[in-house]
């Protein structure tokens, strides 16, 4: 049979971008099955086609034909394999599009360290230069080269949004001075967004110009380059990729801001801070890129905006978004926000790197030949959702508001509200922090620390290292606490149980009993479940302290070399210094 046009050019494509990591991870696999239970789409019905394994090697088999010795004398003994038709660039598409949304679960699970979704991503490239893709991402991927933004927006619709919502926080806020700056030349930050939340999701926008004008801040609006989402990582195409990041990054270069904040976007944060600055060939940039989550936790932290979580009575649940979790590490930013603007946290389980897609990642959610595929398999995202009894789920990516939000109605999610059953609504982070946020009479100032103590707060430090006990010790005194130390796990319980402290620091990596094991027990223990646990640790993976469903999560995290600054501000947050505190006006009264 004669090879088509279509598929030699697909073959010269893969010869050409094939490299050393996609090599690793289609030669490291050894099909020991411990990616299975990691793939959603497989956990659907047990297909075993649906395996990360089984799904790869549609891939592996073409590597193998052109590069492996075996594949090319005896290709049936290694599976190896030609795509020679137009049907095999069809079958190839229903693999890498229809039945993955790189999601990369099965990689953090995987021995070896398989990249699922980089194999995916090159063999997506190379069909996509062949027209061989979904119609969907094709279109967006058209939009984004044409318009500068995935829904084809224009300058003129984007504008007058902005003018719309700058008159709804004015109304809200009761406030004709907040304007939405635009275009204002050296600004500490530039705000990038989904375009979603242009057309269809501005309550996001809302929210988020609130925070930034109660919290005072600095910053304004591109009238460019303002689309932090990116079809070069869903496509594979890293010229695509470049482009959209440019017109960013070029944007903010000519305002001449400190820093970008991207919006709530999973892939857009990926794609704008870590992928896009190598595609186009951008770096060094000239200014910071952060997340709206990590900004919210700073303006929470320092004090600049104040929360009151009864504004959210209902209970809330947070989904990981693939690309924030496991390809970003963001997430205990949108936890730290939840758990201080909302009455009722739950987790879902598991979470964080190990929470199950949205089912609309990678893309999906443009792919409507693949939708009733995608909601089928979504199950246990939804199996997940209901165990929380959950009111309110929310998340920090625009994609996963809406792959949620079909799986919700498919499945029949609903909550209960004076009297009415209710479908459970989807939200972003944002907008529960603008929920809970305190107007003040005039915007808040950062106050200086206030040492007076009525009743002197009781903090225990456990750890292991004398010097480490030594210094926190000092610095809490320093800053008026009671201090007591405890330098293993056995000595940290009794001294727990002695003098019952409002706050425990505590290590993880320690001889005998571990940190581990002193979390659990404190945890278990009904008259110290109240106290706030604050780990400090040179220990990365807290994972194992945080996938228990029957213990809540530690409080509060910080990372050995010990900032004192943060390690101060985030003692006071869990003591709740502002209840024990004595502050005197000018007046010389108590406030």
């Amino acid at each position: 049979m004669a090879m088509s046009e279509k598929a030699k050019e697909f073959n010269q494509l893969f010869k050409e971008r094939l490299n050393r990591q996609h090599v690793l991870s289609l030669t490291a696999c050894a099909h020991c099955g411990m990616c299975n239970d990691s793939c959603h789409y497989f956990l659907a019905d047990n297909d075993p086609k649906m395996t990360p394994a089984a799904k790869a090697d549609s891939i592996r088999g073409i590597y193998k034909g052109h590069y492996d010795w075996l594949g090319k004398i005896v290709p049936f003994w290694v599976g190896s394999r030609q795509v020679k038709t137009d049907e095999d660039l069809e079958r190839l598409k229903d693999v890498v599009f229809g039945s993955c949304t790189g999601c990369r679960r099965c990689t953090i699970n995987c021995p070896f360290g398989v990249d699922m979704a980089g194999i995916v991503s090159l063999t997506r490239s190379c069909l996509v230069d062949v027209e061989v893709a979904p119609e969907g991402v094709l279109t967006v991927m058209k939009d984004q080269w044409e318009t500068g933004n995935q829904m084809a927006v224009s300058k003129e619709d984007y504008l007058e949004t902005l003018e719309w919502l700058e008159e709804e926080v004015q109304m809200e806020l009761d406030d004709a001075d907040f304007k939405v700056p635009i275009d204002k030349e050296g600004s500490d930050f530039v705000f990038v967004i989904n375009p979603r939340e242009v057309k269809y999701a501005p309550l996001s926008l809302q929210a988020a110009f609130k925070i930034f004008h109660v919290a005072g801040l600095d910053w304004t609006m591109p009238s460019e380059g303002w689309d932090n989402t990116n079809f070069g990582l869903f496509s594979g195409k890293a010229d695509l990729g470049g482009h959209m990041g440019n017109l960013a990054y070029n944007h903010a270069k000519q305002l001449g801001v400190n820093r970008m904040v991207i919006s709530e976007c999973g892939h857009g944060f990926l794609s704008t801070k870590w992928e896009a600055p190598n595609w186009g060939k951008a770096n060094p940039l000239p200014f910071e890129m952060i997340s709206i989550l990590e900004l919210m936790v700073d303006l929470i932290n320092t004090g600049t905006i104040i929360l009151d979580p009864k504004k959210n009575p209902l209970p809330v649940t947070y989904h990981d978004p693939c690309n924030l979790s496991r390809s970003s590490g963001l997430t205990e930013e949108p936890r730290f926000c939840l758990k201080r603007s909302c009455l009722d946290f739950r987790e879902m389980i598991p979470n964080r790197a190990d929470s199950y897609c949205c089912t609309g990642g990678g893309g999906a959610m443009s792919m409507a030949e693949y939708a009733k595929k995608r909601l089928s398999v979504a199950k246990k995202k939804a199996d997940q959702i209901r165990e929380t009894g959950a009111a309110i789920v929310t998340t920090a990516c625009h994609n996963c508001v809406d792959g949620l939000s079909d799986l919700i109605k498919h499945y029949d999610l609903k909550y209960e509200i004076n009297g009415k059953s209710m479908w459970l609504p989807v939200k972003n982070v944002c907008e529960l922090v603008a929920d809970a946020i305190v107007i003040p009479m005039e915007l808040p100032k950062r106050k200086p620390r206030v040492k007076e103590i009525v009743k002197p707060v009781k903090v225990l430090v456990i750890d292991d290292q004398p010097d480490i006990v030594d210094y926190l010790e000092a610095l809490l005194q320093d800053n008026g606490y009671e201090v007591i130390t405890a330098h293993d796990g056995d000595e940290g319980i009794e001294k727990a149980k002695a003098d019952r402290p409002d706050l425990i620091t505590l290590d993880v990596s320690m001889p005998g009993k571990s940190g581990v094991t002193v979390f659990h027990e404190l945890r278990n223990t009904p008259t110290f479940e109240d106290i706030p646990i604050f780990i400090v640790t040179g220990v990365v993976d807290f994972r194992q302290l945080m996938y228990q469903k029957t213990v809540e999560a530690p409080e509060g995290f910080m990372q050995k070399p010990i900032n004192p600054e943060v390690f101060l501000m985030t003692v006071d947050r869990l003591t709740d210094r502002t209840r024990q505190k004595v502050a005197v006006e000018e007046s010389g009264k108590p406030a």
